[in-house]
């Protein structure tokens, strides 16, 4: 699918505020209601647009701790086994207060995103569910300080 300059504003204004009318967007691009709501649906049949979501402020929930955690992974296990890198993944992606996992180039195979109420609690993750899960070899955690 080809994306004009058209789609590229609609797309613009919907990731910063998904929660925009059809009608309010057509105002900011001077451009009829029903162009906007069926390039928003041809973008949404192509998968362009794959879904909506929201924006929280984490903090007032109460997660304090936002932490990237590098991981490597063993790919033969001491049984002999060997493991598949995605397999491990999706492992670590079912924890609590696991958000994202990436697998990744470099000098770690996995990138973990996790979110936790305190530094005890991302302890507990790191060192009692994540170091535990088959395939994990070792972890380098980084605690974000401030987000920009």
């Amino acid at each position: 699918m080809k994306i004009d300059q058209k789609d590229s504003k609609i797309i613009e204004i919907l990731k910063s505020n998904a929660k925009l009318t059809t009608g309010q967007i057509s105002k900011k691009l001077l451009i009829p209601i029903t162009t906007v709501h069926n390039r928003i649906k041809k973008l949404e049949k192509a998968g362009v647009i794959e879904g909506y979501t929201i924006k929280l402020n984490y903090k007032k929930l109460g997660f304090e701790i936002l932490a990237f955690i590098q991981v490597n992974v063993i790919y033969t296990l001491p049984s002999g086994k060997k493991i598949k890198q995605e397999e491990v993944a999706k492992k670590i992606k079912k924890l609590d207060g696991v958000e994202e996992v990436w697998i990744v180039a470099g000098g770690t195979d996995l990138l973990v995103k996790a979110r936790v109420k305190s530094i005890d609690k991302l302890n507990d993750l790191v060192i009692n569910k994540l170091r535990m899960v088959e395939g994990v070899d070792k972890t380098q955690t980084l605690v974000v300080l401030k987000e920009v």
